[in-house]
Parts: C-alpha cells; sequence; structure tokens
C-alpha cells in the first residue's frame, strides 16, 4: 500500500511539468525565416528537421533575407507543399 501511494504522489508531482512542456511547444505560433536559428526553424515549421533548418540558414546568408515564403522553394528538399502547409506560421 505505502507503495502505491508514492507512485500515486511522484505521478502526481511530474503532471504540472508535463502541462508547461506542452504549453510551451503550442506557444510557437510563428517564425520569422529571416531571423530565426536552426533550432527556431525545425520546432516551429512543420517537416522542416535540423537538415532543412541548416539549408534555410545558409541560403539566407548567401543570398540575403528572403523576400516571399516562396522563396523557401529555392531550397532542396523544400517545396510548395512544406511552404503551403506552414503558410500561417512563416514572417518575414
Amino acid at each position: 500500500m505505502k507503495q502505491l501511494i508514492t507512485a500515486i504522489l511522484c505521478t502526481l508531482l511530474l503532471l504540472p511539468t508535463s502541462v508547461a512542456w506542452a504549453d510551451q511547444s503550442a506557444a510557437i505560433t510563428e517564425v520569422n525565416i529571416n531571423t530565426a536559428d536552426a533550432a527556431q526553424l525545425a520546432k516551429g515549421l512543420k517537416g522542416v528537421g535540423a537538415n532543412k533548418a541548416k539549408a534555410i540558414i545558409e541560403y539566407r546568408e548567401l543570398n540575403g533575407s528572403f523576400k516571399s515564403p516562396e522563396e523557401l522553394t529555392e531550397i532542396k528538399g523544400i517545396g510548395v507543399k512544406l511552404v503551403q502547409d506552414n503558410r500561417d506560421r512563416i514572417t518575414l
């Protein structure tokens, strides 16, 4: 019985932490593709992982700021669908 109570208390103590983490992931709604670092790009854009985020930054460093979200399609591995899926998240 003592072990059961201990297990329940430990579970209850972890709940607020789990809720806080969930709130943080939902907090990112917009990503500025001209200023975001690789972690922000990967976390904030659907379908963008570490490699695509790195490619976005490399493209930006070589070509300057993005003029439109569609310019992302110039990057290998990023197509129109990815831009469309993130239209509401991308800012300039």
